[in-house]
């Protein structure tokens, strides 16, 4: 199988440019154009993976946390990331991140952590801005089933659980061929009035080009008139963190429980206990203290994420159970899901998860 039709697949779910402008997800090392057998899954790309992806002859690594994050000015095996990238080149392992893009995707990391701790009613915490577009498009009435299918193929036209949405007016068009015009319809010279359908239909941004390319392969005319909106409309499905309830409250004490369990962690860093149930729980994958008006505007009751620090906490101003988990320890469970979903879509393809532990904080 190509490399590209493996990042086919995983862009499909969580498209780089919902990836944080301090971001470098993507491909980072091999050619979309290699062919690869078997990926191993890791949360970090360290030395120790690549040794383990050679020895297990995986000749793909899949990791969450980028090897490139910030530039790279040399690569002659000074830092552990130049020795990493070496020794992928070396052993020709193509390296690939999918990071705050599949932070950003309601079911993306913060879903994993949810189902895992029982949540239910999952939306995201802070949705992005500027994440829609709308499509409006003239074509022939003979054609305009054709042209709808086309890019509701291409991935316009969903809305929430819906899809395949989009609104048609007939109409009259006007147009006349001038020299070197090859229309489909009327005669060089003259102006003619062809019956349309005005189509409009949405489309999420990273979509744009593919949408696009599709439209004008499917439309019959040589020159197709199309324009695209940006909307002020948020992207429920699109954002950071996310939050739902329980089944039922829990009180704080069984709720910390129940999270040490979960995540199989020894100790939680959090706030005072406020003596009151814990049912509606604000999650975030990683880095999350950025989010912490953002749980309590949207009322909840607790808030698991990692990497607090000291003064971050008195953010919560006795209104909300903060819990700090660790930052690997929030996003372990992300390689399972990234081989489910490499198996629900590439069934033929081998994806393994690393045995090696890459967290670098340890407790004792």
């Amino acid at each position: 199988m190509r490399l590209y039709d493996v990042i086919q697949a995983l862009e499909a779910w969580a498209p780089p440019g919902l990836q944080e402008d301090y971001d470098n997800s993507g491909l980072q090392v091999g050619s979309p154009d290699k062919e690869v057998k078997t990926a191993l899954i890791a949360l970090d790309c360290t030395e120790e993976v690549i040794a383990e992806a050679v020895k297990r002859g995986c000749d793909l690594v899949i990791a969450h946390h980028p090897v490139i994050f910030r530039g790279v000015k040399s690569i002659t095996g000074r830092t552990g990331v130049e020795r990493t990238l070496l020794a992928a080149i070396r052993h020709n392992v193509a390296l690939y991140a999918i990071h705050t893009n599949l932070d950003n995707v309601i079911t993306g990391v913060n879903a994993e952590i949810a189902a895992r701790l029982g949540l239910q009613d999952l939306q995201v915490l802070a949705p992005k801005q500027d994440q829609l577009l709308k499509l409006v498009v003239f074509v022939p009435n003979a054609h305009a089933e054709a042209v709808r299918t086309a890019v509701f193929e291409a991935g316009a036209g969903r809305i929430g659980n819906y899809d395949q949405c989009s609104f048609g007016l007939e109409g009259q068009g006007t147009f006349r061929g001038g020299e070197g015009s090859h229309a489909f319809v009327g005669v060089k010279g003259e102006r003619h009035t062809e019956p349309e359908t005005r189509i409009e239909t949405i489309l999420h941004a990273p979509y744009e080009q593919a949408v696009v390319q599709a439209l004008l392969k499917a439309h019959p005319y040589e020159e197709v008139a199309y324009d695209i909106y940006p909307l002020a409309n948020k992207f429920k499905d699109i954002g950071a963190g996310a939050i739902g309830s329980l089944t039922k409250p829990m009180d704080e004490g069984a709720f910390l429980a129940h999270v040490k369990e979960t995540f199989r962690v020894p100790v939680i860093k959090h706030t005072v206990l406020r003596g009151k149930p814990i049912e509606r729980v604000a999650i975030c994958g990683g880095s999350g203290a950025f989010l912490i008006g953002r749980a309590l505007a949207a009322g909840a009751d607790a808030y698991v994420t990692a990497d607090i620090k000291y003064h971050e906490f008195f953010e919560a101003e006795g209104r909300l159970l903060l819990a700090d988990i660790g930052h690997y320890e929030s996003e372990q469970f992300t390689m399972e899901l990234i081989q489910r979903h490499l198996r629900d879509k590439l069934p033929t393809f081998a994806a393994h998860l690393t045995e090696t532990v890459t967290n670098p904080v340890h407790i004792c």
